[in-house]
């Protein structure tokens, strides 16, 4: 075992339980305490009118819950038209979009930053104004809506979900403490600032020896921002991506 010290995943239960197999077959323990869980926010109806009045040339999902939520509202192969571009933010999302029968492509770095490097996202190729759909869930940076529209775009959304956080006590926290946890997956900056809203920031033990393993630079750069020392860029939420990320501070740390 690289890490006999559990590592916390904060992801919804579902999720969780699947990234905590992925880590176990690594060799590695952790604790499934999931901070939120996530409801369906959009329907059929809905769906159906922003494809008749929006008539998205481009789809971009940004998550995969973002893809499930949607297909469950209303089969993406009923509505998603073989002429679409599509888009995913990573590898995971991308997968889950082929299981369900849509041909998609992603960009090199999983973030709002790799996808406008795409060159499907380009200035030149936004020029003649096309429409642009963002799959996602209920508020989120808007960067990738912001930069497409000043390339010429035409940007809408479709909310298919929302975040519903859990109640949380000091207790679980101090648990964590008590079991001598490794470190905490984070694969979000609403997950960082939830976690960081419920514990003291400031102790010892979170600021100096937890390891935290993140999703992304940007979410890497908030929590050394927020003093926090040990944090390491899985370069991707997928499970793969954080297994190694894991496997590579258990190496460090050992």
């Amino acid at each position: 075992m690289i890490n006999k010290l559990p590592f916390v995943i904060t992801r919804p239960e579902k999720q969780g339980l699947q990234l905590k197999q992925a880590l176990l077959q690594a060799g590695v323990d952790s604790i499934c305490q999931p901070l939120f869980e996530y409801q369906l926010a959009t329907n059929k109806a809905e769906i159906l009118n922003v494809q008749q009045n929006v008539q998205p040339h481009i789809l971009i999902f940004v998550s995969v819950a973002a893809v499930n939520y949607a297909n469950q509202a209303y089969p993406l192969s009923h509505w998603i038209s073989a002429s679409t571009t599509v888009i995913a933010v990573g590898q995971a999302t991308r997968q889950t979009l082929t299981a369900l029968g849509v041909e998609s492509i992603c960009p090199s770095q999983h973030d709002t930053e790799g996808m406008l490097s795409l060159p499907q996202l380009s200035a030149a190729q936004l020029a003649n104004h096309p429409t642009v759909l963002i799959v996602r869930g209920n508020g989120g940076r808007e960067l990738l809506a912001t930069q497409l529209r000043q390339r010429g775009a035409d940007t809408q959304y479709l909310e298919s979900y929302q975040r519903v956080w859990l109640s949380m006590t000091e207790q679980v926290f101090e648990l964590w403490q008590q079991k001598n946890v490794a470190g905490v997956i984070i694969t979000s900056n609403a997950l960082l600032q939830r976690v960081v809203d419920l514990i003291n920031i400031k102790d010892n033990f979170w600021q100096n020896t937890c390891l935290w393993v993140v999703a992304s630079e940007r979410i890497k750069q908030t929590a050394q921002q927020l003093g926090l020392k040990k944090v390491i860029n899985a370069q991707g939420a997928d499970h793969q991506a954080i297994v190694n990320a894991v496997l590579t501070m258990g190496l460090e740390h050992d």
